[in-house]
């Protein structure tokens, strides 16, 4: 039960609605309780052969104004009480999305895509039950059970109700351990649940894959044992949370026998009549819903304990890199990386080391190398995706960690290789990061990034929608539309890693020329395998396995016939052959 003491902070908050909830509940529980009565006295005047027309009348006249009120509070209280749990799950879920854009790469390396979205969707579906029908429960169960209770003991007969409540101690007893084997069952069924969600969204992300490679019955075969284990594990949940009603009818059904058998020996007595035990036999038939309530909201109680405590270690991962900064811009854009040496977590070999680099404002440096050299370490370093203390990166004469996460990543455009586009139209995912650009604002930068024309071709030009991950799209088609919604940013900074790879030479240059136009004074770094996308570089460093191998302008580097040399004669050569030269 100490997750509504966890809870307790979203309780106080909104603890008119659960107070106002509450007593309107116990009103409804108060007026139900008097229809027994009424009954009751119905039938001792019946048999006392007292009853009239006008009473009759009186009773069916109370008998449905109870009715009215009843669902009239009953409406209310419902609410009250479950409009506060669904603003509960709104709030946690903007808590869980917030917390998770604002974590560094290094957390998404530990956790599996999956996994967050079970405790975002399934894990606060089980919170938001937890304070709404687990309080629902936990409260009409006390209160009805407290006010039958006593209505019993005091109105009717407190020896027949002691009769009545001998099986309890068995039930509360059985309760007790199908509660310890629930706990246990629903955080297995939540870990399996976070399997299974995590093997789809892999399976729908590399959908193309999988039929490239023909491993259709693979994946299958693979998903259903998934599944299957997911299916094993809630059939135990539900195994054990079946063994309540069979508890519950048992003990109702010695406790109405052994009513039934004292109230008959009382009324033989006479210290009992007819219409008392009848009155009797309906209160205690009131009290199977406090034990369904009870079994319920032992099930929420251990569904909402298990997802909290998931939602409550997913809240408390502290991010790797600590938005600690306080300069809000930067007077010039100068770049400074000075790298005694950086490893990645749980790396084995750094990624860089002694690299030691400076780009003036409005410099164009080219960064070329092998795949792997470390190329877009450099970037991700800049823009604080990970941070290390033989690191020190200077953006304007400023360490990078004095600047606000948000101010560093806004001075910083950056169009990767692999261009992620949403569900959205085409002018949308260009106004990406200004959704106020007007429709000639997006027009000018898809012209400078030289995918207007490609635009125009479809029926819908700017208004049509991109299929999920840009699937609609060619990747060169993908990759200069984030070209365009890099430029409308208009950032002091501009990087390009590895973002013409899926464009011809052609297009490379036009885009290169229109860029250099557009960007007069403003820096621009290319990440690149192709060399000729960093001809005109006013620097171009040469990484190999993490140290700068090679530095100067591209005349320079040819003159020394290094590395670079050899592979741009070698991507020239290959661009002959392939136009047939």
């Amino acid at each position: 039960m100490d997750i509504f003491l966890k809870l307790g902070w979203y309780f106080r908050a909104k603890w008119r609605r659960y107070v106002l909830a509450g007593v309107l509940l116990i009103a409804v529980d108060v007026l139900e309780l008097t229809i027994p009565w009424l009954v009751g006295r119905l039938i001792d005047e019946v048999l006392a052969q007292s009853l009239t027309t006008q009473s009759l009348t009186q009773y069916v006249v109370a008998v449905l104004v109870l009715g009215v009120l009843i669902y009239i509070m009953r409406f209310l209280w419902r609410l009250f009480l479950f409009s506060a749990s669904f603003q509960l799950a709104e709030l946690l879920r903007q808590q869980v999305y917030r917390h998770m854009t604002l974590m560094a790469p290094g957390f998404y390396n530990k956790h599996r895509t999956g996994d967050l979205m079970a405790r975002a969707t399934n894990d606060v579906t089980a919170v938001e039950m937890t304070a709404g029908e687990g309080v629902l429960s936990g409260l009409d169960g006390v209160v009805t059970g407290v006010l039958v209770l006593v209505v019993m003991m005091v109105f009717i007969s407190w020896e027949l109700t002691l009769v009545a409540l001998l099986p309890f101690p068995l039930m509360a007893w059985f309760f007790y351990i199908i509660g310890t084997r629930l706990h246990d069952g629903f955080r297995d069924a939540q870990e399996r649940f976070s399997d299974l969600n995590d093997k789809v969204q892999e399976s729908v992300s590399g959908i193309r894959m999988i039929r490239a490679f023909g491993r259709e019955v693979r994946e299958d075969a693979d998903f259903m044992q998934v599944a299957d284990r997911a299916a094993e594990a809630n059939m135990r949940v539900a195994a054990t949370d079946s063994l309540y009603d069979p508890a519950i009818f048992i003990t109702v059904g010695v406790s109405f026998l052994l009513s039934i058998a004292m109230g008959a020996w009382l009324i033989e007595q006479g210290s009992l009549t007819l219409g008392q035990l009848t009155s009797f036999t309906m209160y205690l038939g009131y009290l199977i819903w406090p034990m369904f309530a009870y079994g319920w909201l032992l099930n929420l109680v251990e569904r909402g304990s298990a997802a909290y405590t998931r939602i409550n270690a997913l809240l408390e991962a502290r991010s790797p890199v600590v938005d600690s900064g306080q300069l809000l811009s930067a007077v010039n854009h100068d770049i400074h990386w000075d790298i005694a040496e950086f490893t990645y977590p749980g790396a084995g070999s750094p990624a860089l080391s002694n690299v030691s680099l400076h780009v003036p404002q409005g410099n164009l440096l080219g960064i070329v190398g092998a795949t792997g050299a470390g190329k877009s370490t450099l970037i991700n370093l800049l823009l604080r995706y990970y941070d290390h203390d033989q690191v020190r990166i200077e953006l304007g004469g400023h360490p990078v960690q004095d600047f606000t996460l948000q101010a560093l990543r806004s001075m910083i455009a950056v169009v990767p290789q692999d261009a992620f586009l949403f569900t959205a139209s085409i002018a949308e995912n260009i106004a990406l990061g200004r959704p106020d650009a007007s429709i000639e604002e997006i027009r000018a930068v898809a012209r400078l990034a030289s995918v207007e024309q490609d635009i125009l071709r479809f029926p819908a030009a700017y208004d049509t929608l991109v299929g999920e991950r840009g699937v609609t799209l060619s990747g060169g088609q993908k990759q200069r539309i984030a070209i365009a919604r890099a430029l409308l940013l208009d950032a002091p900074i501009l990087v390009l890693d590895d973002a013409l790879s899926a464009v011809d030479v052609n297009t490379e240059r036009n885009i290169l020329a229109h860029l250099k136009q557009a960007r007069q004074g403003r820096t621009t770094v290319i990440l690149c395998h192709r060399l000729s996308a960093v001809e005109d570089a006013d620097q171009i460093v040469v990484i190999s396995h993490g140290e700068i191998k090679e530095r100067g302008t591209h005349q320079s580097l040819l003159a020394e016939k290094g590395w670079y040399a050899r592979m741009f004669n070698y991507q020239k050569l290959e661009q002959a052959v392939a136009s047939g030269r």
